[in-house]
């Protein structure tokens, strides 16, 4: 049976918005987004960090967030830890002392974070580094969703 021009039509266009459809999806599953300040996920997000690092810090800390970005079951925050109500970490009582003097230590920590179940976990962190850890992570963890990391300039 012979098709028709309007049929064959309608066949190219059905093809062509699956396919916009294949191309398009992917994409919006990578699109990083920040949760809003105060929100139940960032709280619950920057709960993770914070516990191993107060733990070598030696002091209860709360993070100033420099950039929070959740994408796939995967989160990126980094940010200064600092004491409760603002004060600066005094990292002369930490293990980071030595580095601070030499100044190849900057005030921040950097962790990849992932989800699992109702909660979430560290897969990775640091503090204090001098340059941009993550941007090694698309190779070290490939699961991590590459919108999560900000282009570097």
């Amino acid at each position: 049976m012979a098709t028709t021009g309007g049929e064959r039509w309608a066949a190219w266009v059905g093809a062509l918005a699956l396919a916009v459809v294949a191309l398009v999806q992917p994409a919006a599953a990578e699109t990083a987004t920040t949760p809003a300040p105060r929100s139940a996920e960032r709280k619950d997000i920057l709960e993770v960090p914070r516990v191993p690092v107060e733990q070598e810090l030696g002091a209860p800390i709360a993070f100033k967030v420099t950039m929070l970005r959740v994408a796939g079951g995967w989160a990126l925050m980094t940010g200064v830890p600092q004491r409760p109500g603002g004060r600066a970490v005094d990292y002369r009582k930490t293990r980071y002392a030595e580095s601070m003097r030499e100044g190849t230590f900057d005030d921040n920590v950097q962790a990849l974070l992932r989800r699992e179940g109702p909660g979430w976990r560290v897969v990775t962190y640091v503090i204090g580094v001098t340059d941009v850890s993550w941007s090694a992570w698309p190779e070290e963890y490939p699961a991590a969703p590459r919108a999560l990391l900000p282009k570097i300039q």
